[in-house]
């Protein structure tokens, strides 16, 4: 059946995301101000109701279970021979926040986005992805969120299979690689930088209590990402990069 737009819709003030969801996304809203409401980071965020500050935190929260639980599922059929590490490992990449943030910019969502000017190159795209999943999902429902993210989202903009080939958990790597050496491995916070929205994470990762990759950045995971990006570097055969 052809979809028509809603008459407010076309007309009203937020007639451009209502075409940017059409377009990008296969339908129109039926509820805009929850499409809007995920693209407002708590640091744009001027309005309280009953304490709680209005901004996309809460949609994020539904939106990273609602995706998660359908990338489960879709891997879960696809790869009936795999176990659950695999499943586990392949869903982690899938969702990790480098991939949502990619995936927010490269879909043109971050032109929507509301926030501190401060705040814009952090992992603010990707919630806002998570966001928006969760918009979809009170708007439409669950069945409807799984096809659009499926024929919409996986289908056009998510390779399964150079996802599953190039594995770019280095944390991962590197403790395979020192279990396999018989080495103790242990990634430390040793210092942490600027404060707020704007505060980062210095990781060190020790090798046998010795400093072999310095890593920075905004959350502590990513931060011993990066350290243990450097230790591969520094110590570990290039291959296994």
């Amino acid at each position: 059946m052809k979809l028509i737009a809603p008459i407010t819709g076309l007309l009203s003030k937020d007639k451009k995301l209502n075409d940017f969801i059409k377009n990008v996304f296969g339908y129109y809203p039926g509820n805009i101000l929850l499409y809007k409401l995920a693209f407002c980071h708590r640091s744009a965020s001027t309005e309280e109701i009953k304490g709680l500050r209005i901004n996309n935190e809460r949609l994020e929260y539904l939106g990273d279970a609602i995706l998660s639980a359908i990338i489960a599922d879709y891997l879960f059929k696809k790869f009936p021979g795999k176990d659950e590490g695999f499943l586990t490992e392949m869903r982690s990449r899938i969702v990790s926040r480098d991939n949502l943030n990619k995936l927010s910019e490269k879909l043109g969502m971050h032109q929507f986005i509301k926030a501190s000017a401060s705040n814009m190159y952090r992992s603010i795209k990707g919630d806002a992805f998570e966001a928006f999943i969760g918009a979809t999902f009170l708007d439409k429902g669950y069945n409807f969120t799984k096809k659009v993210i499926i024929n919409r989202i996986i289908k056009y903009h998510i390779d399964i299979d150079e996802i599953e080939i190039n594995n770019h958990n280095y944390k991962s790597k590197l403790i395979e690689w020192t279990q396999h050496e018989k080495k103790q491995i242990e990634f430390v916070v040793t210092d942490e930088v600027g404060s707020g929205f704007n505060k980062q994470y210095i990781v060190d990762v020790l090798i046998n209590n010795i400093r072999s990759g310095t890593g920075r950045d905004y959350s502590i995971k990513k931060a011993e990402q990066n350290a243990a990006e450097k230790a591969l570097e520094n110590i570990v055969k290039p291959e296994l990069i």
